[in-house]
C-alpha cells in the first residue's frame, strides 16, 4: 500500500485520464504511450515521472502546467522549411521518457520537482498569447511531448481551429498506437536522431535505435507531417565518418533525398561535461558525407557556418535563402517554394515571402 499522495490525485486539476495503458494480471499497469512500457504499481510513476498509475489507470500529472514560454525563431528547433523566418511560441512542461547522458535541458526534463512548472495555461490560452505575439506557429520543446501528449493534442488541435500550425520536437520515440493520433494534429516535427547505433541508444540514451526509425518511416509514408532530422554530434560517441555514411544511407534509402538533416554541436552539460564541445570542422566533415550519401538539404548548427545555415537548389545550386544564425538575410525562393533560378521545386511549407519574426528569444508570461 503506498502512501497517498496529492499529487497523483485525480481530483487534483493538473491530472488527466489517458487510454494507452492496459492491466496486467499481476495487478500492474502497462503504459502503452512509448516503448519504454513501465509497468506500474498504484501511485507508482514512470520513467518519465510525468506519467503515474492513480487508481489502476494512467493518469497525465502536468497537464495545463509549463516550464515557461518563450517566441523563438522557428530555425531555433531547428526547422528550416517551415516557413522560415517566422516566429513560433516555445513551451514544455516536465519529464522525459529517454536518459540522456548529454541533456542540454535537464533541468527541465529531468525535473522531480512540479514546482519548477511555474506557468500555467489551458490551451486556448496558449492559443492567444501565440495570436498576440504574432507566431505563425506553436511548439511542444524543451522535454518530450511524447509524454505530455493528451495536453499536447489538446493545443495542437486548438491551434488548428484559430488557424495556427503546431510543431513538435521529439526524440521519437513513441508507440505506434499513441503516434498515429498524436501527428494527426501536428503540422510539422523535428525529431532527434540521437545517433545510429544500438550501442549508443542504450548506453548513452537508455533507449533503441529501431523505434526511432520507425517513427521517422512512419511520417514519411504515412503522414503529411513535415519533418527534419536533427542529430547532435558528440566527439568519441556518435561522429565517426562510417557512422554519419551509414545514417545518410539510411535517410536517402528510407525517406529520400529531401529530408533536411541538422549536424548540431555539443556543448559540455549534464552528465558528459568531460567531453569536449564539438570541432566546426566535425559539422563540416559530417555534411560533407551527407550530402556525398545524396541527401539534398544538410545543415550544420550551434556553431557560426553560415554555408551551414543557408539553403541551396539542389538542381542549380544557387543559393535560396541566405541565413547568419537565426538571421534571414536574402530570399531568392519563388511562390510555390521553387527556385528563382531554374523553377526547381524547393520541399518544405513555404509563405509568398519569408515571415520577418523575432530572430531571437523572448520570455512571454500568459495569465493564468
Amino acid at each position: 500500500m503506498h502512501e497517498s499522495n496529492p499529487e497523483l490525485d485525480i481530483h487534483n486539476p493538473f491530472v488527466r485520464q489517458t487510454k494507452y495503458w492496459h492491466s496486467l494480471e499481476d495487478g500492474r499497469v502497462q503504459c502503452d504511450i512509448c516503448p519504454r512500457q513501465c509497468k506500474l504499481r498504484d501511485q507508482q510513476r514512470g520513467l518519465c515521472f510525468v506519467r503515474a498509475n492513480v487508481g489502476n489507470q494512467i493518469v497525465l500529472t502536468t497537464y495545463g502546467r509549463s516550464s515557461g514560454f518563450c517566441v523563438d525563431p522557428i530555425e531555433k528547433k531547428p526547422l528550416n522549411h517551415f516557413y522560415p523566418g517566422s516566429s513560433v511560441l516555445s513551451f514544455g512542461t516536465a519529464g522525459c521518457n529517454l536518459s540522456c547522458k548529454f541533456c542540454q535541458n535537464w533541468d527541465i526534463s529531468k525535473s522531480r520537482q512540479m514546482d519548477t512548472l511555474a506557468s500555467r495555461a489551458q490551451p486556448e490560452a496558449i492559443v492567444q498569447a501565440a495570436l498576440d505575439t504574432g507566431c505563425r506557429s506553436v511548439a511542444f520543446t524543451y522535454n518530450d511531448p511524447v509524454v505530455f501528449q493528451e495536453y499536447a493534442v489538446d493545443v495542437a488541435q486548438a491551434c488548428r481551429a484559430a488557424g495556427l500550425e503546431s510543431v513538435a520536437v521529439s526524440a521519437g520515440y513513441h508507440s505506434a498506437q499513441a503516434r498515429s493520433e498524436f501527428y494527426q494534429s501536428i503540422s510539422a516535427a523535428n525529431i532527434d536522431l540521437k545517433a545510429f547505433s544500438e550501442r549508443f541508444y542504450w548506453n548513452v540514451t537508455g533507449a533503441h535505435l529501431s523505434p526511432v526509425l520507425d517513427t521517422l518511416s512512419y511520417l514519411k509514408h504515412e503522414t503529411a507531417v513535415w519533418f527534419e532530422i536533427t542529430t547532435l554530434l558528440i566527439p568519441g560517441q556518435n561522429d565517426e565518418p562510417g557512422e554519419i555514411e551509414a545514417m545518410s544511407r539510411w535517410i536517402m534509402d528510407n525517406l529520400g533525398a529531401d529530408v533536411p538533416l541538422h549536424f548540431s554541436a555539443f556543448h559540455p552539460d549534464y552528465k558528459m561535461k568531460d567531453i569536449p564541445a564539438t570541432p566546426r570542422a566535425t559539422l563540416n566533415r559530417a555534411r560533407k558525407i551527407a550530402m556525398e550519401q545524396g541527401l539534398n538539404y544538410v545543415y550544420t548548427g550551434n556553431v557560426h557556418d553560415q554555408a551551414g545555415d543557408c539553403t541551396y537548389c539542389p538542381n542549380c545550386h544557387s543559393e535560396l535563402i541566405q541565413r547568419d544564425w537565426y538571421q534571414l538575410n536574402s530570399w531568392s525562393l519563388a511562390p510555390g517554394g521553387r527556385c528563382s533560378h531554374c523553377d526547381t521545386l524547393i520541399p518544405g511549407r513555404f509563405g509568398l515571402q519569408p515571415d520577418h519574426g523575432t530572430r531571437k528569444a523572448m520570455p512571454v508570461r500568459i495569465s493564468r
